[in-house]
């Protein structure tokens, strides 16, 4: 398909551009780092390294509000001057997911960020450790006896879900009742419903029990995350307001599904299909570290953010009035060829591979980006131990070089709908 073809296509709702977006944000690359996105009048794309961290890093003049929606959703009011931000606030009721934690902007996310910081700790991590090597045994052992698994739904989802639930202190009785909710929900960014493509029906019912379960940590502390979120306190000393824990406490639940799981099945694809990578990796684990640098760089688990301009500002010497709309390409800027060398190969032990922006950039990066990088290390260390081999289903997925594979429909979430794996045990 020719570059001007795969240039008209509209990114939110074009289910052609799943299988390879890559090729989509090329073509838009074409037109420069940024450029004016398609169908969107008025809207622009990023697909440059250097011109995305600008945006990320500038809360100033770029708000967070439109990131669960997306830069493709029409404003809910027309914006008046060269500082809307007042009219943003005014109108934030009017964004689906406007007061979660990703969405919001300036003192308000400041304070509870500070609260989410210190709950994610490297103690805390480690304390939930000894549940996440246990559970992934007995996953990974019980896949290896069947000789395959499938890999998305029968293990990354379930694995993540659980650790993220003992990680905060869910009540062993309502892990698998969350489980089944999550897994019937739509993804975010859902390509299939264009009028509400984040649906917030999920953490609503999670927030039902999440509520609960603080106000009984309130009167019975414990040594969890709940607890904390119970007791915590803003940077200035005062009580943190019970509905924003309650509300944090949903997302991290149900964000935490994500990133995760869909590395992990993003992972496995380049472990079978990079010659001689399985073979390296399971001679030495200290390389899975790296090798998770280098997925996450070229196949991150989220494709896009967004943000909207709340004054008029510029992108490099791009003029960019209040009110514009902006597309951050995460996985157009770490296939930027200005920024990595021969920037759409796999290679292990790439330069500064750290400085990716799979989890975001700046006052947004994602908080749970340790866990997540050592969820998924963990399971993999646990697949090397009890396989000797490791390959896709061919009669599923065809064969190396002809992969058959099926995404999830989001224009948000880069991830697999399933994937069949073929074990052979140790």
């Amino acid at each position: 398909m020719s570059a001007q073809a795969l240039n008209e296509k509209d990114y939110f709702t074009d289910l052609s551009v799943l299988l390879d977006p890559y090729a989509y944000f090329e073509a838009m690359r074409e037109q420069g780092p940024v450029c004016p996105l398609p169908n969107h009048e008025g809207a622009l794309m990023i697909t440059g390294f250097a011109e995305a961290i600008e945006v990320l890093r500038n809360h100033k003049d770029f708000s967070s509000l439109n990131s669960t929606v997306g830069a493709g959703f029409p404003l809910p009011f027309k914006p008046e001057g060269n500082d809307i931000t007042a009219l943003m606030e005014a109108n934030r009721d009017k964004y689906m997911g406007g007061d979660l934690l990703v969405a919001l902007d300036g003192e308000k996310h400041s304070a509870l960020r500070s609260v989410m910081n210190r709950l994610l700790t490297p103690t805390r991590l480690k304390a939930n450790q000894e549940f996440m090597v246990e559970y992934a045994e007995q996953l990974v052992k019980e896949a290896v006896a069947k000789g395959g698994c499938e890999l998305v739904n029968e293990i990354a989802t379930p694995f993540v879900t659980l650790v993220i639930a003992d990680l905060l202190g869910v009540p062993a009785e309502d892990r698998e009742k969350f489980r089944e909710v999550i897994d019937n929900a739509p993804p975010p960014g859902n390509m299939n419903n264009e009028a509400m493509p984040t649906e917030m029906s999920v953490l609503v019912f999670l927030g039902t029990f999440f509520y609960e379960y603080l106000i009984d940590r309130k009167e019975n502390p414990r040594e969890d995350v709940l607890s904390q979120l119970a007791h915590a306190k803003y940077p200035d000393g005062s009580d943190a307001d019970l509905l924003d824990m309650v509300k944090m406490a949903t997302f991290m639940f149900a964000a935490g599904q994500d990133t995760s799981a869909k590395l992990l099945g993003n992972a496995m694809r380049y472990i079978v299909d990079v010659p001689g990578l399985q073979e390296q990796l399971r001679a030495d684990y200290s390389l899975i570290t790296p090798f998770l640098e280098e997925v996450l760089r070229l196949e991150g688990s989220t494709k896009i953010t967004s943000r909207l301009a709340c004054r008029d500002t510029k992108i490099g010497d791009i003029e960019v009035p209040a009110g514009t709309q902006v597309l951050i390409s995460l996985a157009a800027a770490n296939r930027d060829p200005r920024r990595w060398e021969n920037p759409n190969q796999f290679q292990l032990h790439r330069p500064r591979i750290m400085e990716h922006l799979a989890f975001g950039r700046g006052v947004h990066t994602c908080a749970g980006a340790p866990l997540a990088r050592a969820e998924v290390k963990v399971i993999l260390e646990r697949f090397f131990e009890n396989t000797s081999h490791i390959d896709l289903n061919p009669e599923k997925h065809g064969t190396a070089g002809n992969r058959k594979l099926e995404f999830e429909p989001s224009f948000i979430i880069r991830g697999l709908s399933n994937l069949q794996v073929d074990l052979t045990p140790a």
